[in-house]
């Protein structure tokens, strides 16, 4: 299979990894409840789809947001910290909070024909490719 190089893959997986770094350093020092998080997500290409999955243990259907566009898939939402139950807890250790995950696709897309599910705490976003990105066999006839 050949990929497509993209020159900014690298820096965008740095990123992401410098960050976590912050955020876990920070989080030793500060309240769990109110540091940022990120969902941990895996992107798989196909013939003829992207396929995103993120892990979103804990988070409610509706607060889940999805924006597609011809360049960029955006996941919002936020898992909830149970306010009624604050003072019961002996510790805590997941993050609570909004989260923003964004990603350039890099390749068209239908945004019109996106679809995604929500199972067990993993989302599933499945983003069609555009008819002229799909490879097509070309039948060799003899002479």
């Amino acid at each position: 299979m050949i990929s497509r190089w993209d020159p900014f893959r690298d820096m965008t997986v740095l990123q992401d990894r410098i960050n976590r770094l912050f955020n876990e350093s920070a989080g030793r020092t500060e309240n769990t409840s109110s540091r940022t998080w990120s969902p941990v997500v895996d992107i798989i290409e196909t013939e003829s789809d992207l396929v995103v999955r993120a892990e979103l243990p804990g988070i409610s259907r509706e607060d889940i947001d999805i924006e597609v566009t011809s360049e960029s898939l955006n996941i919002k939402g936020e898992r909830k910290f149970d306010e009624a139950a604050k003072d019961s807890y002996i510790r805590v250790e997941r993050p609570y909070g909004p989260f923003q995950r964004s990603f350039s696709i890099g390749v068209p897309v239908q945004p019109d024909k996106v679809k995604a599910s929500y199972r067990d705490g993993m989302l599933e976003v499945i983003i069609p490719k555009a008819e002229e990105v799909k490879p097509k066999k070309i039948k060799v006839n003899a002479e």
